[in-house]
């Protein structure tokens, strides 16, 4: 499958940030091709339990859906979480087929890069942050930038773990 490119198409703010981000959520898609259900289900960290391929997507899916959706545009929270188990979209994941949790992924995407497109970088969200800041969506993209690169960088070192595969 054809990955996607680091360069942006034009040098201004938002086509560098927006492709940045595309190219860090296209990564993670890459790292999980060929990938059984049952592997992508797998959690080879004695003490992560919750470190799985699936729920790793699953996670940044949910991450972006808050962040976008919640913070920004202010609307209701219905993320998978809950008070008793805030980590349940990484728990739930692995009940799902991996296709399922990618194309989702990628489904969501395509809806939040329309809701960057309509929005200028400089629009504040609506709710606050845990310290009571309003932050942008300039912001708002530098986070979700830096959560998926992170998270890629989990998804690697599972990846080789559960299969030896290294260098997606």
């Amino acid at each position: 499958m054809t990955r996607i490119d680091d360069m942006p198409s034009a040098w201004d703010e938002r086509t560098q940030l927006t492709t940045f981000l595309d190219y860090a959520r296209d990564t993670a898609r890459v790292k999980c091709e060929d990938l059984s259900d049952e592997d992508a289900r797998k959690a080879p960290l004695p003490g992560s339990p919750l470190m799985t391929m699936s729920g790793l997507v699953n996670h940044l899916r949910w991450v972006e859906y808050y962040w976008f959706r919640v913070v920004l545009l202010g609307e209701e929270d219905e993320g998978p979480w809950t008070d008793e188990d805030p980590d349940r979209e990484m728990r739930i994941a692995v009940d799902l087929p991996l296709a399922q949790v990618l194309d989702e992924y990628a489904a969501q995407a395509v809806h939040h890069r329309e809701l960057v497109a309509g929005h200028d970088l400089g629009t504040r969200a609506r709710r606050t942050t845990g310290d009571g800041r309003h932050v942008d969506l300039r912001w708002i993209l530098l986070h979700l930038i830096e959560e998926t690169a992170r998270h890629n960088g989990h998804l690697d070192i599972l990846r080789e773990l559960i299969d030896g595969r290294t260098g997606v």
